[in-house]
């Protein structure tokens, strides 16, 4: 075959294709994920891959033999998943060739994220391609394309201004909680999880002039350590349903599997301040705040998905920006796609 195409490929799901309660089902769990790469591993005619795994998508960037590789790759996903092919059929992204690289380096970007333009994702794609290598699932063309989609991302990021304004989650979070409560300097805030989202969120209230921060994680030493960083109080997660009615404003970004706070939680809680409002911030995937307690009176629950609609002001701010730097993007990604040809061609 003198063409690379349909070898690279990028095939998932995100939250342009899927909405939050799928997202949830399709969320791979990092304790099972080890278990999946080997199963994808003795897949005939898979050649390299790597797994891209955040809160808002579930890509498998690769190399096959053939288009029937990729169905083989989608039906181990859903059996692992325990979902119908069909109704991931029915949100499948799926890109081959160009299209791929293009749509790697968009995503590097920022520009494909539900907040265009924020930092994290780019950390989190240089992560996926590290495991990937340590694992020796990337070969030469997947190192390649990662690799220059890196500089492609680098090169938007210093030379447009798609990141200006409050571009994160954990920003646009205070600034809805400020909406609410004004001052944050007497409001009690407690962070439910200490990993990398979690010490975000709690760093951007303490640098609003939040005072009063707690952190609570399902490792105690985690919660101890960002506390001690932040200057805040360590609380075990197991204590967290006794304490819920001390806290103004909640922020949850644990991985945990299910639900951590259930609306009879809550509604215990909110018994014993009825008038004072409660913020709650559910910034993981799966949700760690069942969807039932929006309905309980003077609480105010927002999800990934409601933060990115707000953020969408700032957005329409950038709109030039981010049409510069899609230009860039699609550029690169052309001159990387002929690149990868005529190194085949070269070859056969």
């Amino acid at each position: 075959m003198s063409k690379l195409e349909p070898f690279l490929f990028v095939v998932g799901a995100t939250h342009h294709t899927a909405p939050l309660e799928w997202r949830e089902k399709l969320a791979l769990n990092a304790a099972a994920l080890p278990r999946l790469e080997e199963q994808l591993a003795t897949l005939g005619g898979l050649e390299e891959f790597a797994i891209l795994n955040t809160c808002n998508r579930r890509e498998f960037y690769g190399v096959a033999e053939s288009q029937a590789t990729l169905g083989q790759l989608c039906t181990v996903f859903c059996e692992h998943q325990e979902i119908e092919m069909d109704a991931f059929s029915a949100m499948q992204l799926r890109k081959t060739g160009s299209e791929a690289i293009h749509h790697l380096s968009a995503v590097s970007a920022g520009l494909e994220s539900q907040l265009v333009g924020e930092n994290e994702i780019f950390g989190q794609v240089k992560e996926a391609y590290a495991a990937a290598q340590k694992t020796q699932r990337v070969g030469p063309i997947l190192h390649k394309v990662f690799q220059k989609t890196f500089q492609a991302a680098k090169m938007v990021r210093t030379q447009t201004g798609i990141s200006e304004g409050q571009v994160s989650v954990a920003n646009v979070a205070v600034d809805l909680a400020t909406t609410i409560f004004g001052n944050l300097s007497d409001t009690r805030v407690l962070l439910a999880g200490a990993g990398e989202i979690g010490e975000q969120a709690a760093k951007a209230f303490r640098s609003r002039g939040a005072n009063d921060l707690t952190v609570a994680s399902r490792t105690m030493d985690n919660a101890m350590q960002l506390a001690q960083t932040l200057d805040a109080r360590a609380l075990p997660i197991e204590k967290l349903a006794d304490r819920l009615a001390y806290f103004d404003v909640i922020v949850c970004a644990t991985a945990a599997p299910g639900a951590i706070l259930s609306h009879s939680a809550i509604s215990t809680a909110m018994q014993k301040h009825p008038a004072a409002p409660l913020f709650l911030i559910d910034l993981a995937l799966p949700r760690d705040i069942e969807a039932s307690v929006a309905k309980i009176d003077n609480v105010y629950l927002y999800n990934l998905d409601d933060l990115a609609a707000i953020s969408e002001e700032n957005k329409s701010a950038r709109t030039a920006e981010i049409t510069k730097a899609r230009e860039m993007i699609a550029a690169k990604a052309h001159h990387l796609w002929e690149n990868l040809q005529r190194r085949r061609e070269a070859s056969n």
